[in-house]
């Protein structure tokens, strides 16, 4: 593993000190890649909380903490001033320890985006507990695998969850995931939808009856810098979800500073992450980050097109939202409605957007800029993982040139390099390979909860000395990365080696193409052959002119190597809640190995595997 330059060191140590710590660490950083056993900031205490709360109330008091916007654009909005929220969190703190919650416990969130869901994150984080977030929806067998891995002692939940037209009965899942199990002490469940819901005696209490009363102090239990924080789950290529544990110092230090770099964020703006607390980004941009640095986030409970498309548009000029961070998926969704919708609204107060969750491809990012951020709002293009708990390639709002379809620059304190397929460092400035990340930063996630040794396998064992991010990239005369996709989607086609994303890039400037995914498939002379999921913009078209055309746009960009086999028009494509497609589906579907698809709980749209399933059968007939 390379060590950190002095530079690094001063640039990490002079950050870290711009928070407030209980006790000062006396290692800045130890351990290597080689055992994946990275400690920061050891020897220091801390509460991140004092960071997010306390320590802005002499001047934030009254300033809006959070805003609220409500599923249906009927009910008022609401909002809680940092004073409020650092009350709420104090007495969420209090009434989770009545109930025999300590530091190191772990508490599960399974909840729809409201504030109690923020203030209980917080509260766990209040008194060193630590919160796993399971995105509410997910199906009881998913909820239950989480539960046993963390081996929480109290989930966190709703009646009902509002999510554009539908209502999720959270409770009746949590009931069904903890039927014949005693695996849970308490179930807490916040009233939203009023809906009636079974309560079990003994096991389950309503948070309005229980924090009546509760005591408004808490004071901030000091944790270690290397305490954990938070477990959070995500797909793994084997199916089985893994458990990504941070913890409370090194997160914080990187997640605050990102923040500020990559948005620019100024004392009055808006900031507005479109993200559920459900999966990182939430963590990081909708709770964490803003509030380290005293901004006003905003929190919304739906999704972009209900009651119809222009929700967005609506949210942006109701409330003044100066900075906009949402995925690619959601711009695309939207795009597919048409330019007049957003054209209708001025959005004056928007000054940077911002895309996360997969690379952006370049007709969203036109048209994001120019119908959204109407050519005057800088596109801030992230990329990073759940892995790497904050921003590590990005341009900064305003300082960094943009250019669509790059990620650009790394961080300050961020050192990436492309290494070739032997392990060996590609030294020359334009180049492509496999993204890797050469020294230590401080919101690395620690370890795999309770495998260790898969977390080494994962990222650590492919480049010794390196954290591999499994992904592909291509580095310009500038010095800009632009993210080319997974290195394993790698098709061996007649002894070329096609990368999907290349394809699917080619695939995706047909006019008639909304997006695209490629996975290989067994071809009896070519070894393995090109297989295309295709969602279309209109579906009045002849889908045998569309796929002659897609084969030929193919043709004509990269050449007859590289034309699909087959193509499937569908209606969507299988996502996970960040945005990225889960691949390995797609793969089990065209081998017609449904049986072995494997976990399927981090997808945001589940239901559209069996209709891909079924429509892929009528081809094969």
């Amino acid at each position: 593993m390379n060590k950190l330059t002095s530079e690094q060191s001063t640039y990490w140590s002079e950050l870290a000190n711009t928070y407030v710590w209980k006790k000062k660490w006396d290692t800045l950083v130890s351990g290597d890649f080689y055992k994946a056993d990275i400690k920061w900031f050891e020897g220091a205490e801390l509460n991140i909380t004092e960071n997010c709360l306390d320590r802005h109330l002499e001047k934030r008091r009254q300033k809006k903490a959070l805003i609220f916007e409500p599923n249906d654009p009927k009910e008022p909005s609401s909002f809680l001033t940092y004073g409020e929220l650092h009350l709420s969190v104090c007495r969420f703190a209090n009434l989770l320890k009545s109930r025999g919650i300590n530091k190191g416990d772990v508490v599960c969130f399974y909840m729809g985006m409201t504030p109690e869901f923020m203030i209980g994150v917080l509260a766990c984080a209040r008194i060193g507990a630590v919160h796993t977030v399971v995105f509410g929806g997910f199906s009881p067998l998913s909820l239950r695998g989480r539960l046993e891995d963390s081996k929480a002692k109290m989930i966190v939940t709703h009646d009902g969850a509002y999510r554009g037209d539908k209502n999720t009965p959270l409770k009746d899942m949590v009931d069904e995931c903890l039927e014949g199990t005693d695996l849970i002490k308490t179930v807490l469940v916040v009233k939203r939808t009023n809906q009636e819901i079974k309560m079990k005696e003994g096991r389950d209490y309503y948070y309005e009856a229980l924090i009546k009363g509760v005591d408004l102090h808490c004071a901030p239990v000091p944790v270690k810098a290397e305490d954990p924080l938070f477990i959070l789950y995500t797909s793994g290529s084997t199916g089985k979800p893994k458990g990504l544990l941070h913890t409370a110092a090194g997160y914080m230090v990187h997640v605050g500073k990102s923040f500020m770099d990559v948005f620019q964020y100024k004392e009055n703006d808006i900031f507005w992450c479109t993200a559920d607390i459900g999966w990182i980004t939430g963590h990081s941009y909708t709770t964490y980050g803003p509030l380290l640095n005293g901004a006003t986030t905003v929190m919304y409970e739906g999704i972009p097109t209900y009651p119809n498309a222009s929700r967005f548009w609506e949210i942006i000029e109701k409330h003044k939202i100066t900075h906009l961070y949402t995925a690619p998926t959601a711009i695309r969704a939207l795009e597919k409605f048409g330019n007049e919708i957003p054209d209708s609204f001025q959005m004056t107060t928007l000054k940077v957007l911002g895309s996360v969750g997969e690379p952006i491809n370049e007709e969203a990012w036109q048209w994001y800029s120019k119908h959204v951020g109407k050519d005057r709002c800088p596109i801030v293009d992230t990329w990073w993982q759940t892995e790497t708990g904050g921003i590590m390639i990005s341009p900064q709002a305003g300082l960094t040139k943009t250019k669509p379809g790059y990620a650009t620059l790394p961080l300050p304190g961020i050192v990436p390099c492309l290494l070739d397929e032997k392990g060996k460092e590609i030294t020359d400035m334009v180049a492509g390979g496999n993204l890797c990340i050469k020294t230590p930063w401080p919101s690395l996630a620690r370890t795999i909860y309770g495998d260790h040794e898969r977390f080494i396998q994962t990222y650590f064992s492919t480049y010794p000395g390196y954290y591999f991010t499994g992904d592909g990239a291509r580095r310009e005369a500038d010095g800009y990365y632009r993210l080319t996709g997974r290195v394993d989607d790698v098709i061996n086609v007649s002894g070329h080696r096609i990368g999907t994303a290349e394809v699917e890039e080619a695939i995706n400037q047909h006019p008639d193409v909304v997006e695209s995914a490629v996975v290989g498939l067994p071809h009896p002379v070519k070894g393995q052959g090109l297989y295309a999921f295709v969602i279309a913009r209109t579906n009045t078209r002849n889908n045998n002119d569309l796929e002659k055309e897609i084969r030929e746009t193919v043709n004509k960009i990269i050449g007859p190597i590289a034309k699909p086999d087959l193509i499937q028009i569908v209606e969507g494509l299988p996502k996970t809640r960040s945005g990225k497609i889960m691949r390995r589906v797609l793969r089990k579907i065209v081998e017609n190995d449904v049986e072995n698809i494997g976990d399927t709980s981090t997808l945001l749209n589940p239901e559209i595997i069996e209709k891909m399933i079924q429509e892929k059968k009528t081809l094969d007939s």
